[in-house]
């Protein structure tokens, strides 16, 4: 694809996910590491042990409440009705519309476990009470969450060895402010993704291909609740949210904006049986996103400005356009993958000088799950 192109033809993209065939195939493609794929992550885990939650005492013991109730703890499991859904409605499945959904699957996982890996090595190394405590908590859930994906994974007989997964996948280490942005941003955008699928299965439930997706509800409601937890460590320490740091948190918004952008258009034919448009999903998602990330980002990026989709739609271009240069090998392919990236950076850097708006914190942190 020629990078003069300003538009991309979906019809065409599910190919550049690639195919998982085996238990092996999708073994490998969780634990191989791209731009677009999640990560594991480690951190400095001393400045972990150093936090003080003191100045969001009150928001932090009623969320603690709310964690030790866990009434999601009978939530994650299999009735008569999903096994039944999944040999009747499977078997139904387009060989391109079966890739794409291994791939979301195996993607989420991926993303589920790395949260529980961080949150779990987090509790190990630390002696502060109020974070091993939390970490406690958000690691049990993210194990339920990532064990659920797998069991559907299963069923295709591709269920990933989640002990090899931790011991193989590369680690990428991240400064704790930087975990505390981008886990917020994922925790909330993952939140948002999955109340935006469920309410629209809820209204069209001939378009639930698969009967994980009623499951979506309660379960984007621990996201929700983990994000919480980062909004109310931000929030105790004022110096995250001020200074250079306003500059960090535009470039992580962004680059998780983008990611997902990217990400959800190589999967059209995913979100058209659910009745759903990529472009016009992830604009949706942006805004309940950057709805809740007011309780603690000081700033908010303008998801409706044609400056910003223009960027996002090149970005699109530039991805494509590197895997298919990829594809193509030899010196050309080589050069147009270089040509791709180069591309992109240049994007990237003018979609994070474009303005921004403003926000007021509100004195209160927390919010409620009400979209």
């Amino acid at each position: 694809m020629s990078l003069s192109n300003t538009s991309v033809d979906y019809d065409h993209l599910e190919g550049l996910i690639g195919s998982v065939e085996s238990a092996e195939d999708a073994n490998r493609k969780a634990v191989n590491n791209t731009v677009l794929s999640p990560r594991f992550y480690t951190t400095d885990f001393p400045a972990f042990d150093r936090l003080d939650i003191s100045s969001v005492r009150a928001e932090w013991d009623a969320m603690m409440k709310e964690y030790e109730g866990d009434n999601n703890h009978d939530h994650f499991q299999r009735d008569a009705a999903f096994a039944e859904e999944v040999r009747t409605l499977m078997p139904q499945l387009s060989p391109e519309m079966r890739q794409e959904f291994l791939d979301f699957l195996i993607s989420s996982l991926t993303s589920e476990f790395s949260g529980c890996i961080l949150y779990n090595e987090i509790r190990k190394q630390v002696s502060n009470p109020d974070i091993k405590q939390l970490m406690t908590y958000m690691a049990r859930d993210e194990s339920r969450h990532a064990g659920f994906i797998n069991q559907s994974l299963k069923d295709f007989n591709l269920g990933i060895d989640l002990g090899q997964l931790k011991r193989s996948k590369k680690y990428t280490f991240f400064k704790p402010k930087y975990i505390f942005y981008a886990t917020y941003l994922s925790e909330k955008i993952g939140y948002a993704r999955y109340i935006t699928i469920f309410r629209q299965l809820e209204k069209n439930p001939d378009k639930r291909f698969h009967p994980i997706f009623r499951w979506f509800e309660r379960w984007c409601n621990d996201e929700f609740r983990h994000g919480e937890s980062f909004a109310l460590i931000m929030r105790a320490d004022p110096k995250l949210l001020q200074g250079v740091n306003r500059w960090w948190i535009r470039f992580f918004i962004l680059a998780v904006y983008a990611t997902m952008y990217v990400r959800d258009h190589m999967r059209p034919l995913l979100h058209e049986a659910m009745g759903l448009h990529s472009t016009e999903y992830d604009y949706e998602v942006f805004r309940i996103t950057s709805e809740i990330c007011r309780q603690v980002f000081p700033i908010e990026v303008d998801s409706d400005d044609p400056r910003f989709r223009a960027c996002m739609e090149r970005l699109l271009v530039c991805a494509v356009a590197q895997a298919r240069a990829k594809e193509r090998g030899g010196l050309l392919g080589l050069w147009g993958q270089a040509t791709a990236v180069l591309s992109a950076g240049l994007t990237f850097a003018r979609l994070f000088f474009l303005p921004v708006k403003e926000n007021t914190l509100p004195a209160q942190v927390r919010m409620v799950p009400a979209w």
